[in-house]
């Protein structure tokens, strides 16, 4: 990994002084994973996961609060911010404030983070890879509780529209596979 926070780093700055770095891939490919471990190897870095935007029946909607908290305060040079959904009793709703200071690197990891609207100020876009759905799947459960199984096959189904048609993958600077085991980079 330290090459792939190494190729991060010799990237320019897109949105205004910072690198903007999107961790993009299906649900249970290993994304949150790969992020935090990257977050913690480049220096003045903050991570920000679409799990606190996102919920089941509003997978990728939500992304104008992301731009207007986060994005344009940061490429302004100023700080941003955002209230994240908070789950109660299975249900989400309005959650904490978040504050997000200005730093020299933002991941933002999740599905449809690397999307195509967000390309000319992506620093770079990274591809979490597990091709198998069904081990996807059965981590994204073990991950979630066995109660999300049905909102997360529904989930993939949304995935397996959503992804051919934003070519997410085909744009993506650096692929990796994310597996328990190894994690390597493909491109």
């Amino acid at each position: 990994m330290n090459r792939v926070a190494a190729a991060v780093l010799a990237t320019p700055p897109r949105l205004g002084r910072v690198r903007l770095v999107a961790i993009d891939g299906p649900s249970g490919s290993g994304k949150s994973t790969y992020a935090a471990e990257l977050a913690a190897q480049i220096p003045d870095s903050r991570l920000v996961s679409t799990d606190e935007f996102a919920t089941w029946d509003d997978p990728i909607a939500w992304w104008p609060r992301l731009v207007a908290g986060v994005f344009h305060p940061l490429g302004a040079g100023r700080p941003g911010r955002y209230r994240r959904t908070q789950w109660v009793n299975g249900k989400p709703g309005p959650g904490d404030w978040v504050d997000v200071p200005v730093p020299g690197t933002l991941l933002v990891e999740g599905v449809s983070s690397g999307r195509r609207s967000i390309m000319s100020s992506l620093s770079a876009l990274i591809w979490c890879e597990l091709p198998d759905p069904l081990r996807r799947l059965e981590r994204a459960v073990a991950r979630d509780g066995a109660d999300s199984r049905a909102e997360l096959v529904r989930w993939q189904a949304f995935e397996s529209g959503w992804y051919p048609v934003d070519r997410t993958r085909d744009r993506a600077s650096i692929v990796v596979l994310c597996d328990r085991s190894r994690t390597s980079s493909v491109r």
